[in-house]
């Protein structure tokens, strides 16, 4: 045997299958066993994999800003990007500090005022005999606490949601730095036949995501103002802490207006009747004003949702993923439509075209 060459042993081996129809089976239990190992991994990972998918859509938002200003000011996208986080910032930093004070004074209030009126409203329910005792309500306070999940167990801490609300913004700030990167990774993990299909999916997903979360905004922005205004007007105690918190909550759909209408209602009946009676007109003039003048004006620029399929996916998304999964749900029905929306259109495209 000359230098260089190895030496083999002939022969086959023991662990070498050679009937095809077992070679097949086993292949093909080797697909499965990767599917369910996946689904295993997504089930998981579902926290982190909802911490991306948030810095997603933080990424584009600061997009939609970036685009926005590129149609004023012809720079690059970097400088843009700076001018929209330090737009963002002063905005922040300089509402803060003009309403700190009162603000914090105002959450402090709140907190005490709507402890006061829950025990009103329980004393009350359990004197009429629909609701339990005192003790009994705290006993079932406690076994549905207890019985929370995985999944949302994790948010309840302070250090949990400011490490996750750095990573959202960690992320967002660099796929919003140069998104062209990530976007050809993504379809080079994709086969080259489905690249275009690939492609032209995301686009379609990523201007739905810009125009809906474009129609939030505008609404988070209308309800606040208004909100604030008009509980000022009527001498409801709180009026910028109810307008702030009715902003922010504007962003869930649904599930965010009744809540925003029940603080405010609770703290107007708190004052009084008359100021309850005005909280309550407060609430149903705003949400009259968003679900027919403002909702119908965005929703022809942006994306058009039925209300049912909105609730049922923050239904679903809630029990599921917690808090999270809640406040994301209407990206992801809307980026979920947008895709199947597609498939749609190439399907028919491949139905109406002539056979060869």
């Amino acid at each position: 045997m000359s230098e260089g060459q190895v030496r083999l042993v002939e022969g086959a081996s023991p662990n070498e299958v050679r009937n095809p129809e077992t070679r097949r089976e086993i292949r093909r239990a080797a697909v499965w066993l990767g599917m369910a190992s996946a689904i295993a991994l997504v089930v998981l990972l579902v926290q982190p994999l909802l911490i991306i998918f948030a810095g997603l859509v933080f990424a584009s938002l600061l997009d939609g800003g970036v685009r926005l200003l590129g149609r004023v000011l012809p720079i690059g996208r970097a400088w843009r990007l700076l001018i929209v986080c330090l737009l963002t910032v002063v905005f922040l930093v300089g509402t803060f500090v003009l309403t700190g004070v009162q603000v914090a004074e105002q959450v402090n209030e709140l907190r005490t005022t709507l402890e006061a009126q829950a025990i009103r409203l329980t004393s009350f329910l359990s004197e009429q005999g629909l609701m339990p005792g005192a003790s009994d309500f705290s006993g079932l306070a406690r076994e549905a606490m207890s019985s929370v999940g995985r999944l949302t167990s994790w948010v309840g801490t302070a250090v949990g949601a400011l490490t996750t609300l750095f990573m959202i913004v960690v992320i967002g700030l660099f796929i919003a730095m140069d998104p062209r990167v990530y976007e050809r990774g993504l379809q080079w993990m994709i086969p080259q036949d489905q690249r275009e299909e690939f492609a032209i999916t995301t686009e379609r997903m990523g201007d739905t995501l810009r125009r809906l979360l474009f129609g939030r905004i505008l609404g988070m922005i209308a309800e606040g103002v208004l909100t604030w205004l008009a509980l000022m007007l009527g001498g409801v105690p709180m009026a910028m802490i109810l307008g702030i918190l009715t902003g922010i909550l504007a962003f869930i759909p649904n599930i965010g207006a009744f809540i925003s209408g029940a603080l405010m209602i609770a703290v107007g009946f708190s004052a009084g009747v008359d100021t309850g009676l005005w909280a309550i007109g407060t609430y149903v003039i705003v949400q009259t004003f968003d679900g027919y003048v403002l909702i119908p004006m965005v929703a022809k620029r942006t994306v058009d949702m039925p209300p049912a399929l909105t609730l049922g996916a923050q239904i679903l998304a809630s029990a599921l993923f917690g808090i999270l999964g809640l406040a994301l749900a209407d990206p992801m029905t809307a980026m979920i439509k947008a895709a199947m929306e597609r498939r749609s259109e190439t399907v028919r495209d491949e139905d109406e075209a002539p056979e060869a």
